[in-house]
């Protein structure tokens, strides 16, 4: 798959895509609406488990950019809707916030310390040494160890802080046991989200700004793939992989279509 004109679909990044530094990237605006008048399914994805899609809407539309909540997928999602497909009604024991926990309470779990089918991590601010000491002793016990998305750190102002990643590894050095981490780069992640929109492989294409999760996991779920050069990758960042996005474009202002011109005749 390598002609975009084939493409009905699309799921994009939203970080280093969209917006930068919470400001839209030039063009983006346009793109959503060209897919909004041309009917076309999309979702903007995020590795970010912390926020529900309302949540997200509310930011991305104080940012310039008009997303419904219904055309939001992120990790939390992701991983409330696998592990409802392996254990339906299930329970979890959460290190994360409002978007992973309203997340597994919508798709029908219980939260609990006594006995969880899954102990979830997720992205947090407020990371308690109490409550990683109880995961480690649930997983100890058997209840099966889930990561939303494995980045070891995140950005803030002051500079990098540890993320779901590094708190997973100690964890799992505690623990001896690996999650199943569902976020990008697993493919998972943008199958189910061609499932919420019931899009194909196909015929379906991602946008991102990483090599390392966008694309390898586009690729790997048989996506037709876009890198923008908005975010954290270089024209050099490429040739450090093996594998190649089907598209390099600078921004997603060159995904616009021309307006069409009207004839005087």
């Amino acid at each position: 798959m390598s002609d975009r004109s084939d493409i009905e679909c699309w799921l994009t990044d939203m970080d280093g895509v969209l917006v930068h530094e919470n400001r839209p990237v030039p063009g983006a605006s346009e793109l959503l609406q060209q897919w909004r008048d041309q009917g076309k399914p999309y979702l903007v994805l995020t590795n970010n488990s912390i926020f529900t899609p309302r949540d997200l809407s509310a930011r991305l539309r104080a940012s310039g950019l008009i997303v419904p909540e219904e055309s939001i997928w992120t990790s939390a999602l992701a991983t409330a809707d696998f592990c409802a497909s392996q254990i339906p009604g299930g329970s979890a024991f959460v290190i994360g916030e409002a978007g992973m926990t309203t997340a597994l309470h919508e798709a029908g779990f219980v939260m609990t310390e006594s006995s969880p089918d899954y102990v979830v991590i997720g992205e947090t601010r407020n990371y308690s040494f109490e409550a990683i000491t109880k995961a480690i002793r649930l997983i100890g016990d058997g209840s099966r160890f889930i990561v939303t998305n494995p980045d070891a750190t995140g950005p803030s102002a002051e500079g990098p802080m540890p993320a779901t990643g590094a708190v997973a590894a100690l964890i799992s050095k505690a623990t001896g046991k690996e999650p199943y981490v569902v976020g990008k780069p697993n493919p998972m992640m943008f199958r189910s989200a061609m499932n919420k929109i019931g899009a194909h492989s196909e015929n379906t294409a991602m946008i991102g700004d990483r090599m390392d999760t966008d694309i390898v996991a586009g690729i790997e779920a048989g996506l037709h793939t876009v890198l923008v050069l908005t975010g954290i990758s270089d024209r050099a960042e490429i040739e450090r992989y093996p594998f190649r996005p089907d598209e390099v474009l600078n921004s997603v202002a060159d995904l616009l279509e021309p307006e069409p011109v009207e004839s005087d005749l």
